[in-house]
C-alpha cells in the first residue's frame, strides 16, 4: 500500500502544529513565573532580518491548511495583506484553528487534489507546479521553517524547551 497525499501532509502538519501549540504553552507560562508580558514575544526575531514570533505562527497556517486550500482553488498567492496575530492569544488562537481546520479534511478530499494544476503566482511571475509536488516541495518545507523558527526564537527568549517539544505527539502503532 502506498502513501497517500493526505497521509504524506495533514497528519504530519498536525502532529507539528499540536507541537507548536504545547510550544506556545509553555512560552504562556514561562512569561508568566518570570513576569513577562507574552507580547513582547511577538515581535521577536532571530536576525533582524527575518520575520518576528507572529509572522511565524501566520506562516504556519499559509502552508499547512492555508496551502491546502491554495491547491484548491489552483493557485497560491504569498499573503502580502494577510496580518499575523498580533498578540500572544491570537498566535495561540491561529494554531489552534489551524488544527482545528486540518482535523475537519478527510482523506477523500486530500486525495482528490492529486494531479491538479496548481500555480505559485508572486507578482507576473508563475511557477507551475501539481498540486502534490507544491505541497510536498514548496509548503511542506516551508512549514517545517516556520515551526522550527518560532520554537527556535522561545528557546532564545528562554523558555525551557526540547526537541521532544517541538515533535508533538508521535504516531504510534496501535
Amino acid at each position: 500500500m502506498g502513501v497517500s497525499l493526505y497521509d504524506a501532509t495533514v497528519p504530519g502538519f498536525r502532529q507539528v502544529l499540536g507541537g507548536l501549540a504545547g510550544v506556545l504553552d509553555k512560552g504562556a507560562h514561562y512569561c508568566a513565573d518570570h513576569k513577562i508580558h507574552p507580547n513582547d514575544f511577538a515581535e521577536t526575531r532571530l536576525f533582524e532580518d527575518m520575520l518576528p514570533l507572529k509572522h511565524q505562527i501566520l506562516f504556519t497556517h499559509v502552508h499547512s491548511l492555508g496551502a491546502i486550500e491554495a491547491v484548491r482553488q489552483g493557485v497560491f498567492v504569498p499573503p502580502r495583506e494577510t496580518p499575523p496575530p498580533q498578540d500572544y492569544p491570537a498566535m495561540q488562537k491561529r494554531v489552534a484553528d489551524t488544527l482545528e481546520g486540518l482535523a475537519a479534511l478527510t482523506p477523500d478530499e486530500v486525495n482528490a487534489l492529486m494531479g491538479r494544476d496548481m500555480v505559485f503566482q508572486l507578482g507576473d511571475n508563475k511557477l507551475p507546479f501539481t498540486a502534490e509536488n507544491f505541497l510536498l516541495s514548496f509548503s511542506t518545507p516551508n512549514f517545517h521553517f516556520h515551526a522550527t523558527t518560532a520554537y527556535d526564537i522561545l528557546r532564545m527568549r528562554g523558555v525551557p524547551l526540547g526537541k521532544r517539544d517541538y515533535l508533538g505527539q508521535l504516531r504510534l502503532k496501535r
